[in-house]
């Protein structure tokens, strides 16, 4: 029992952000009488806690008894995360546990309804990418090869669920917006976003594309920062393609309109500041129009809170209608569904309640 147990409770910990130190201080302060030298010792599978401290341990740390006892067969691989400055690695380490703990829960859910969702790389035979026009041409392909046309997208998060992109939402500090990583040898694509941070649906929008970005074009020899780059291309090209673009604005341009912007940004579910950009970066509008107008964006305070929101519904629901799925359909038991939805049976039961 001490292999699983040291690992799962290591696991536990790190989905709270907790170190040793930080565990052994919230358990004195309850009143629980542990070492950070005891708990070490659990983590390294030296000893075995008896169930009174298994009981505290769980409710401390926000897990189901059970959780400590579940062998876990998940490991990402090339995780890579997008953050405005360095994410400390307890963070990481975190963010990286609570993914690989809802994949996890993701995949026993389809293999109890006996569902094979292998992820197919659309760009998996594609050329190595060094020029920001080649991935124009690589978003391009993706869309024709998923049938999404050149118009608007509704709900990205689920188009991306409906190609076998496991979709996980989290919350952490600001630093950080998404994540991507791989399953299995690049078998399951798996996608993370900071719904704290992305706090509109433009933005989890475009998140998303730039690290479906990161999981499919092949730029891993380019530089991080040119990475970016190109992930940013990648997500506005896949968002408003050129040809589409060229439909709305025009060849050239010598200025934009805001409520032009304002309309788009309706219609395609893409911020005005990435329009500009998107307009910039196919040679509607010059680069002084460019400073000028992302200037007077700043001037009046619309850099994080637009004028005109995007009222679309972006949501990741495949799990929860799998989940659904099998207890409707007696596979598993009202019990294994809060077990897999990472709740006490009692609190399960009430969220049944309110859709009923």
């Amino acid at each position: 029992m001490s292999a699983p147990f040291s690992q799962r409770f290591k696991e536990a910990r790190m989905l709270n952000g907790f170190s040793l130190q930080d565990l052994a201080n919230k358990l004195q302060a309850e009143q629980i009488s542990i070492s950070k030298q005891a708990l070490h010792k659990y983590e390294k599978g030296e000893a075995i806690p008896d169930t009174q401290m298994l009981l505290q341990l769980s409710r401390v740390l926000g897990v189901r008894l059970d959780f400590f006892f579940q062998r876990h067969t998940v490991e990402l691989s090339t995780p890579e995360y997008r953050k405005l400055s360095k994410l400390p690695v307890k963070e990481q380490e975190r963010i990286t546990a609570i993914t690989r703990f809802a994949v996890s829960r993701y995949l026993e859910l389809e293999s109890l309804l006996g569902l094979n969702t292998p992820f197919i790389n659309p760009l998996a035979n594609f050329p190595e990418i060094n020029e920001l026009a080649e991935v124009e041409v690589a978003a391009n392909h993706v869309r024709t090869q998923w049938n999404w046309g050149t118009g608007p997208l509704y709900n990205v998060l689920e188009l991306l669920e409906d190609q076998h992109v496991k979709m996980i939402l989290l919350q952490s500090e600001d630093s950080f917006d998404g994540m991507k990583a791989w399953v299995n040898d690049q078998q399951i694509a798996v996608i993370a976003l900071n719904s704290v941070r992305l706090n509109s649906p433009d933005r989890l929008r475009f998140t998303a594309l730039h690290e479906l970005g990161h999981l499919l074009l092949p730029i891993n020899h380019l530089p991080e920062k040119e990475r970016e780059r190109m992930c940013n291309r990648f997500a506005a090209a896949m968002l408003l393609p050129e040809s589409t673009a060229k439909m709305e604005f025009g060849a050239k341009r010598n200025r934009l309109h805001l409520q032009e912007l304002a309309d788009l940004k309706k219609q395609y579910g893409i911020s005005m500041q990435a329009l500009a950009f998107r307009a910039n970066d196919l040679g509607i509008i010059t680069d002084s129009y460019l400073k000028q107008f992302i200037f007077m964006f700043y001037q009046h305070g619309w850099r994080q809170t637009e004028p005109a929101p995007y009222t679309g519904e972006e949501k990741a629901t495949r799990f929860n209608q799998l989940l659904m799925r099998a207890l409707a359909e007696e596979i598993i038991s009202i019990d294994k569904a809060a077990v897999l939805n990472n709740q006490s049976l009692l609190a399960f039961r009430k969220q049944l309640q309110m859709v009923e």
